[in-house]
């Protein structure tokens, strides 16, 4: 599965705009980012609640020390209450993150999934290595009846395990992260999921397909 396009609310479009640009070093064309093969569309938040917004970007597994050192420059990682800063993931995972804060509360993830193709590259990291939007966030009442209505609309299966709480839906190339609505991010567990105005068209699943949650205000759907 693919993330293509993914609409995201924010309290000040240029700014956070520049924070792309100048920050993580991404070609910002107006209100759009191209970040690999996917798109982060910025549009003005008005009345829509921000903040607790979660997205990942994936690296290549090769270039995740140098992206690590490229991110310190620029950003402060977040921790777990543990002073944990680096994270690995084994098993269906088999990956390695780190985490970081970004405009409007923002909690952006770095992820190298070992399964991946490694990059040519040597040298230091640069922003647009970054090859797409691997994950985004979304809350839900009930993580199990979620998790359903994506594999009804979708044909996707959890990356692993689900639980009560969470249900990653997808694979290495892009996941919908399915959070109970109390359930607060990984690591610093301090903000509550949102995606309230959060739009994402995905490929690579059935076509034509839809799945709104009108509570909690987000959408996604495929060509």
């Amino acid at each position: 599965m693919r993330i293509d396009h993914l609409t995201l609310p924010v309290s000040d479009l240029a700014a956070v705009a520049a924070y792309f640009r100048d920050v993580l070093q991404l070609p910002v064309d107006g209100d759009r980012v191209p970040l690999g093969w996917s798109t982060l569309q910025l549009v003005p938040a008005g009345e829509v609640p921000v903040g607790g917004v979660h997205l990942a970007f994936n690296v290549p597994h090769n270039r995740f020390a140098a992206a690590t050192a490229w991110l310190d420059a620029r950003a402060t990682r977040q921790r777990n209450a543990e002073g944990q800063e680096h994270f690995t993931f084994e098993g269906r995972w088999d990956s390695e993150s780190i985490y970081f804060t970004g405009p409007d509360g923002l909690i952006l993830e770095l992820i190298a999934r070992r399964r991946l193709p490694a990059s040519a590259l040597q040298g230091d990291f640069h922003g647009s290595e970054m090859t797409c939007i691997s994950e985004v966030g979304l809350p839900a009442a009930s993580v199990a009846a979620m998790q359903a209505r994506i594999e009804a609309a979708f044909s996707l299966e959890p990356l692993s395990p689900p639980t009560p709480y969470f249900a990653p839906m997808g694979d290495d190339e892009g996941l919908l992260i399915v959070a109970d609505v109390t359930r607060r991010w990984f690591p610093e567990q301090r903000a509550l999921p949102n995606a309230q105005g959060v739009q994402v068209q995905l490929s690579g699943v059935t076509a034509g397909a839809e799945l709104i949650d009108a509570a909690l205000g987000w959408r996604v759907h495929s060509a």
